[in-house]
C-alpha cells in the first residue's frame, strides 16, 4: 500500500491471506486423491491442476485495489468522481461488522473483503447515484478516510 495524503493520491491493494492458498494446495490434494483411482499420472494431474485452478480463484477474487487519484475514487470496478462523495468515516471492527449486517442498507455498494476487518464509509451526495454510501474494507481506515476527506474539499474548494 502506498499513500500519500499530501497531493490527495492513495492507493490500497487488498489480497488474499496466505492461509486461503494454503487450502488451495488442500483442494488440490483432494483432487488428487480422487484421481488416484484412475491412475498416479491422473491424481498428479489432479492435484495440480487443481491446486492451480483453486490458487486461480483465490488470486483473481482476493486481489482487489482501492485507489484515490486523478480527481476520482476508483474501489474495485466501481469509478466515483469526487464530486459525487460526502463524509468519509472509518471504521473500526466492531462499527464494520455492525455495518455489513444489522445497520446495512441493501442500496448501499460494498466493496467486502471478509478477510479485512475495518473498513470506511462514504457518503454519496450525487442524486442521480442510487447508492447511499459505499462500504470499503480497508486495513488502513483512518489513512483512507483522511485522504479522502482532504481530496473531497480541495475538489470542492477547487470548484467554487
Amino acid at each position: 500500500m502506498t499513500a500519500s495524503e499530501s497531493n490527495g493520491s492513495y492507493r490500497e491493494q487488498l489480497r488474499a491471506p496466505l492461509s486461503w492458498y494454503l487450502i488451495s494446495i488442500l483442494f488440490g490434494l483432494g483432487l488428487g486423491i480422487i484421481f488416484l483411482v484412475v491412475g498416479p499420472w491422473q491424481a498428479l494431474a489432479g492435484l495440480v491442476g487443481g491446486s492451480a485452478l483453486s490458487a486461480w480463484v483465490v488470486f483473481s477474487y482476493g486481489r482487489i485495489t482501492i485507489r484515490l487519484a486523478d480527481g476520482s475514487l476508483h474501489a474495485g470496478p466501481a469509478v466515483l468522481p469526487l464530486s459525487a462523495l460526502g463524509e468519509a468515516r472509518a471504521l473500526d471492527a466492531e462499527q464494520a461488522r455492525a455495518l455489513r449486517t444489522q445497520d446495512a442498507d441493501p442500496r448501499a455498494y460494498l466493496l467486502l473483503r471478509s478477510y479485512v476487518r475495518t473498513a470506511v464509509r462514504v457518503e454519496v451526495v450525487d442524486p442521480r447515484d442510487p447508492h447511499p454510501y459505499l462500504y470499503l474494507s480497508s486495513r488502513h481506515p483512518q489513512r483512507l478516510a483522511a485522504t479522502i476527506a482532504g481530496a473531497t474539499a480541495g475538489a470542492n474548494a477547487a470548484a467554487r
